[in-house]
């Protein structure tokens, strides 16, 4: 049995639009959506995991406001522990159309996605809390 891997996410939010990805065809759940997001150094909290990877995988700087979910998930190339942040960028002129692959959707685009499966409750926990507001 393989170990569960710990993994850190960031949705970064800025003027109502999310920073979103498409996965490369040589890893897993290839040309699904994806939001910037990685594994876990071994002593890297999964909030820092998930500043370090959205600006390996981005150039983006951001800063995490808040959890927003946590959950272990199986998938047939091994279990993930997903630790989703909402982050905004740390500088708003930082800040482009494209960064590196990512682009920016609106709410209603993400909705229309092919995210991988953990991902559903957290884009329904979006669309949930911006009817909310």
């Amino acid at each position: 049995m393989t170990a569960t891997k710990r993994i850190g996410i960031a949705i970064v939010e800025h003027a109502g639009q999310y920073l979103v990805g498409t996965r490369g065809p040589d890893g897993p759940l290839p040309g699904y959506a994806e939001f910037p997001g990685g594994k876990c150094l071994p002593d890297e909290t999964p909030s820092d995991c998930a500043i370090r990877e959205c600006l390996e995988e981005s150039g983006l700087p951001i800063a995490p406001e808040k959890l927003l979910q946590q959950l272990e998930f199986e998938y047939p190339h091994g279990r993930v522990h997903l630790h989703f942040y909402l982050c905004h960028p740390e500088d708003a002129k930082s800040v482009s159309d494209r960064h590196q692959g990512f682009r920016w959707v609106e709410l209603a685009e993400l909705t229309t996605l092919k995210f991988p499966e953990a991902n559903a409750d957290v884009v329904k926990m979006l669309v949930r809390e911006s009817n909310e507001s």
